[in-house]
């Protein structure tokens, strides 16, 4: 179904995505998912905020610093999207930034020093640190890694400092299975991403194996990453429910994977993609909820 770009739905939606909050509400889900496995509760504290928040600053920083770096790209619906609210973008990053340093000094100390590297490694993510003007994204092949890597420490291994998740080995098991599954969704957005990079002297994955290898790399993580969560099932470290919702999600992750082509519109990466991480958390709170 397509709306009017002068509809109340097509604003809303362009709101929620290009504003940020779609994916600030993503890493809520994956972090609150964390705390539902291990603990069957969520948690609404400074960790909490400091992650939305932070998560909502930093893609609007990265999406300011990226259009000011794409100009051949305007014509792309996300880019005229995102130049046209670049000032509401701009106010959504100033308040994520204030709110997610108010609620870092709120942490407790062991936390506060947990998130010092991910944070660096985020803001260099977007920012361009490095000679000519480049960020670690603009690193070949590097890009993808920092983001699952930063993503698994922030909504598995922070929450089980902050709230002493245990057991250790499930942490661990946790950690490498929620690396797998963000891998596996970023995979796609290097796809999306292909001629911007080309156009940024960026080689990604996708650039040296073609579209179907990709796919299938990203569909065979997916798959390791339900044996894990399989595994974690056996080991007892997840309940029946856990696992029951970690499938469901594996498995329409990997069927949105395989639907991927070059004509898809931007909503599919951004909502869809983007969206199995709110998903994946749904799924964990009401399946904990109902029959657990």
């Amino acid at each position: 179904m397509k709306f009017s770009e002068k509809s109340i739905v097509y604003k809303f939606i362009n709101l929620i995505l290009y504003g940020n909050f779609w994916i600030a509400l993503g890493s809520l889900a994956l972090l609150w998912q964390t705390t539902l496995i291990y603990q069957q509760r969520i948690y609404l504290d400074p960790l909490t905020g400091f992650v939305f928040a932070g998560t909502l600053f930093l893609y609007a920083l990265h999406r300011i610093v990226g259009i000011s770096k794409s100009h051949a790209y305007f014509q792309l619906e996300r880019y005229t999207v995102i130049t046209r609210y670049k000032s509401h973008i701009q106010m959504y990053a100033t308040v994520g930034a204030i709110t997610a340093t108010v609620c870092f000094f709120l942490l407790n100390r062991a936390t506060q020093l947990a998130i010092i590297i991910p944070g660096l490694l985020s803001l260099g993510y977007v920012l361009p640190i490095l000679g000519n003007k480049k960020r670690l994204r603009d690193l070949n092949d590097l890009k993808i890694f920092l983001v699952a890597l930063v993503w698994a420490w922030i909504t598995v291994f922070l929450p089980a400092v902050a709230y002493d998740l245990i057991p250790s080995k499930g942490i661990l098991l946790s950690c490498i299975e929620r690396f797998l599954f963000i891998f596996a969704i970023t995979l796609p957005f290097d796809i999306r991403d292909m001629k911007v990079d080309e156009e940024s002297a960026v080689r990604t994955l996708p650039a040296k194996w073609g579209i179907h290898q990709t796919k299938q790399v990203a569909v065979g993580m997916m798959i390791v990453a339900l044996g894990l969560n399989i595994y974690s099932w056996q080991q007892f470290y997840y309940s029946v429910p856990n696992m029951l919702a970690l499938s469901i999600t594996y498995l329409v992750t990997i069927f949105l994977i395989i639907k991927i082509n070059t004509n898809r519109s931007d909503y599919f990466y951004t909502g869809l993609m983007d969206g199995t991480m709110v998903m994946s958390g749904a799924l964990v709170g009401i399946f904990v909820y109902f029959f657990q």
